[in-house]
C-alpha cells in the first residue's frame, strides 16, 4: 500500500473519529437554558427578538412565565441569555465576573462607527482598566465626588432660573441643565445662556446615534459580520452609508472638545477640569480623548444610558410626571424641607443626611421606571455552566432591569411610586436598594454613579423647595382607576409626552431663586471659542 493509499484512507478514518467524539462532547454537555423552539433551521430564533418599537424589557419579561428566571434563544449560532431575576443577576455578573464582566462584539456601532474604543463597548482589558482606573482616580469615591458639588450646586440654581423665566419649557431646561453640568466637569465648557449651544446640539446628536446604533439585534450586520464587505449599491446596504456618517460625528464629538481643552491650556484660559487633570498627568493623547468621552457617556456604561446627560434627563423627568401622579408625594416631601431648613433658604448639600424622605424619594425614582430598563449587555469570555444550564462562550447576556425592579417578591406594590419602602421605619426593614441595580453590575459598575446620583438629589431637593407641579388633566379613568404612565421603547426609556404644569410656591419661593442665581451668575460662553477654532 503506497503512502498516498494509506493517507486517503487513514484521513476519513480520523475525521469520523473526531466527529463521533465531537457528538458525544455534544451530547453529554448540559442543555442552554430553556426558550422558545427554532422553527428555521440555521436562522434560529429570530423571530423572538424584539421588533422596533417594541419594549425591550416587557418583551423579555413574558420569558419568566413561559421559561423561568433565565432563558435564551439562539439566532445565527449567537445566544442570548435573559436574566429576569435579580439574584440570578448578581451571581453571574458580580460574583462570576471574572467570567461575565466582558461586551459582546457590535459590528455596527463597534466597529463600523468607532465605538469599540469607549469604555461602554470595550471588552474587559487592560485599556477598559486604564479608562477605569482615570475616571476613579477623580470620581470614584464620596470625596472625590464632593468636589464637584459647588458646580453641582451652580447648575441647579441656573435650572430653577431658566424655569422661573419660562416653566413651559420645562423638559427642555432638564435638558438643557444636564449638558451644561456634564460638560463643564469633563470639558470645562460653558454652555449658551439662552438658545441652542453647537457642543451641546453635536453631543446630543451623537448620543442619540449612539442609542440607535447600540440595541442588540437592530443591524443584521452584527449576527451576519461579513454584510458589512458588501458593496453599498446592493439592496439592504443603507446601514453602510449610515455608518460613515455617524462615524463622522462621533470623530467630531472626539476631537472638537479635546482641541478645545488643549487651546485653554496653552493660552492658560482653561479652568479645571477632568480632561486638563488626565493631560497634566500624562501626555497619552488617544486614551485621554475616548477617556473624557466616555465620562461624558458614561450612562453607556451604567446600565445603557448613552450619556451621563440623557440618564439626568430621563430621571428628572420621571421624577417630574411621579409628581403629577402621586400629589401626596410632594406634599410630603416639601414638608419635610420646610420642618428641616426652612423657607429662607435653598437645600444643600450640606442637609443631605437630613432629609431621608428627599433621598428615598430619588431612590424610588430610580426604582419606579428604571432609566435604562435593559443593561447594557454583558459577554462571557468562556464556556460556562450555570445552574445546570450550558452558556456558551461570548453569549449576550441580557439583565433584565425593569423586571428586577417590579419583582412583587422584591418591592411591595411594585406599580406604585412609594418612597416609604426604602425608609426605616419602625417594625418596617427597608426594601432592596435600587442603586445595586440601576448603575450596572461587577466589573461594569458606573465609575460615576456618586456624581450622577448626587446632581438628582440637588436638583430634585431644590424644585421641591421653591415649585409646584401639576397635572393639567384627571390622571382617572372612567372607572376612577388611576391611569397608567406610558414610557418610551429605546436604550433610555423617556417618559411620553405628559401634561403638567409648574409654577413658584410663591413670591418668596422666586425671591429665593433669583437670589441663588445672583450668587452664582452666569459666565460668558464658550462656543465663540469652538468658532475662533474653525469648529462650527
Amino acid at each position: 500500500m503506497s503512502f498516498m493509499t494509506g493517507l486517503f484512507i487513514l484521513f476519513p478514518a480520523l475525521c469520523l473519529c473526531f466527529f463521533v467524539a465531537l457528538a458525544g462532547r455534544w451530547r453529554n454537555r448540559p442543555p442552554l437554558p430553556p426558550g422558545p423552539r427554532s422553527m428555521i433551521p440555521w436562522i434560529g430564533n429570530l423571530d423572538a427578538l424584539p421588533r422596533s418599537g417594541q419594549k425591550e424589557y416587557l418583551h423579555w419579561l413574558r420569558h419568566r412565565d413561559l421559561y423561568g428566571p433565565i432563558s435564551s434563544v439562539t439566532v445565527m449560532s449567537q445566544t442570548f441569555v435573559i436574566l429576569n431575576d435579580v439574584s440570578l443577576a448578581f451571581e453571574m455578573l458580580e460574583k462570576r465576573g471574572v467570567i461575565y464582566s466582558s461586551r459582546p462584539r457590535q459590528v455596527f456601532c463597534g466597529d463600523m462607527i468607532g465605538w469599540s474604543q469607549s469604555v461602554a463597548l470595550s471588552p474587559y482589558s487592560d485599556r477598559l482598566r486604564l479608562h477605569r482606573k482615570y475616571t476613579m482616580r477623580v470620581l470614584g469615591s464620596p470625596t472625590a465626588a464632593a468636589r464637584f458639588e459647588p458646580m453641582q450646586e451652580k447648575e441647579a440654581a441656573h435650572f430653577l432660573a431658566r424655569i422661573l423665566e419660562s416653566p413651559g419649557d420645562l423638559v427642555e431646561h432638564i435638558r438643557s441643565e444636564a449638558g451644561s453640568f456634564i460638560l463643564n466637569l469633563v470639558y470645562g465648557y460653558k454652555t449658551n445662556k439662552q438658545g441652542s449651544d453647537p457642543l451641546v446640539d453635536l453631543a446630543h446628536k451623537v448620543m442619540e446615534e449612539f442609542a440607535q446604533a447600540s440595541l442588540p439585534g437592530e443591524y443584521l450586520v452584527d449576527l451576519i459580520p461579513w454584510l458589512r464587505l458588501v458593496p453599498d449599491w446592493v439592496p439592504g446596504m443603507k446601514f453602510k452609508r449610515v455608518a460613515r456618517y455617524w462615524q463622522h460625528n462621533l470623530t467630531r464629538m472626539t476631537e472638537i472638545p479635546y482641541a478645545f481643552v488643549r487651546h485653554k491650556m496653552e493660552t492658560q484660559q482653561h479652568s479645571d477640569c477632568f480632561l486638563s487633570e488626565l493631560l497634566r498627568a500624562a501626555k497619552d493623547e488617544s486614551s485621554h480623548k475616548w477617556t473624557a468621552l466616555s465620562l461624558y457617556s458614561a450612562g453607556a456604561d451604567t446600565a445603557r444610558r448613552p450619556t451621563s446627560e440623557d440618564w439626568t434627563v430621563s430621571a428628572l423627568s420621571t421624577f417630574i410626571l411621579a409628581m403629577t401622579l402621586y400629589p401626596h408625594v410632594q406634599s410630603k416631601a416639601q414638608a419635610e424641607i420646610a420642618e428641616v431648613i426652612g423657607e429662607n433658604r435653598l437645600p444643600t448639600f450640606n442637609d443631605r443626611s437630613d432629609l431621608p424622605y428627599i433621598n428615598a424619594l430619588v431612590k424610588e425614582v430610580l426604582r419606579w421606571h428604571p432609566v435604562t430598563p435593559m443593561a447594557l449587555p454583558h459577554t462571557n469570555v468562556e464556556s460556562d455552566v450555570f445552574h445546570g444550564y450550558f452558556i456558551p462562550k461570548e453569549s449576550i447576556i441580557l439583565p433584565n432591569v425593569w423586571a428586577f425592579m417590579h419583582d412583587p417578591s422584591t418591592y411591595h406594590d411594585p406599580m406604585t411610586f412609594m418612597p416609604e419602602r426604602f425608609l426605616s421605619l419602625e417594625g418596617q426593614i427597608p426594601e432592596l436598594d435600587p442603586r445595586k441595580m440601576a448603575f450596572g453590575f461587577g466589573r461594569r459598575l458606573c465609575p460615576g454613579r456618586l456624581l450622577a446620583e448626587s446632581s438628582v438629589f440637588i436638583i430634585v431637593a431644590q424644585f421641591l423647595a421653591v415649585f409646584e407641579v401639576k397635572t393639567r388633566q384627571n390622571n382617572q379613568d372612567d372607572n376612577h382607576k388611576q391611569v397608567s404612565p406610558e414610557f418610551q421603547p429605546g436604550v433610555i426609556s423617556h417618559p411620553a409626552p405628559f401634561d403638567f404644569r409648574v409654577r413658584a410656591r410663591g413670591p418668596q419661593c422666586e425671591a429665593l431663586i433669583l437670589g441663588a442665581q445672583d450668587g452664582h451668575p452666569w459666565l460668558a460662553s464658550d462656543a465663540h471659542t469652538l468658532a475662533h477654532l474653525g469648529f462650527r
